[in-house]
């Protein structure tokens, strides 16, 4: 891991030549001004983004399990503990399928624990229930944050027994 003062040493070098390369006015005006305040605040920006753990769940694979109607999930993800839970928060249902008969839907994955301190890698099965999905069958997009995405097809809603 890198350390907190070879990442400052790093920013200082690169953000010394950067510091008065664009604005070269009197030290009296708004713009030196500003300036020298966005390049003071840039280096410890970066670098509190640099050393800082980065807390983002995403997906080891998705498939559609026919036979209980659920989306199986294994999510990765980083924490403190392995018993993190996450639920779906279904996007709406487009009044209209595409030409393909599909209709198009989101769906974002939620960890509860999503403010969990990231210490330790950990990968979890879950199960999303799509027995409640109206608009089938249909092209699902799971979403986590920041921008992790997974696209999976969800067939019609398997026939009821009796009917």
């Amino acid at each position: 891991m890198i350390s907190q003062s070879v990442i400052a040493t790093g920013l200082a070098t690169i953000m010394k030549p950067l510091q008065h390369r664009f604005v070269r006015r009197s030290r009296d005006s708004r713009a030196y001004r500003v300036q020298k305040t966005l390049s003071g605040v840039a280096p410890a920006a970066l670098a509190s983004v640099l050393i800082s753990p980065v807390n983002a769940d995403t997906f080891g694979g998705v498939h559609y399990d026919a036979r209980t109607d659920e989306l199986v999930a294994t999510m990765i993800y980083r924490g403190t503990n392995p018993s993190h839970t996450f639920t779906l928060q279904w996007g709406v249902c487009p009044e209209k399928a595409d030409s393909a008969n599909l209709y198009e839907i989101a769906a974002d994955v939620l960890d509860a624990d999503w403010n969990d301190v990231a210490s330790q890698p950990f990968r979890k099965t879950v199960h999303f229930s799509v027995a409640n999905l109206a608009c089938r069958p249909a092209k699902v997009t799971l979403r986590t944050a920041p921008r992790f995405f997974y696209t999976i097809i969800v067939p019609r809603a398997p026939a009821k027994a009796g009917k």
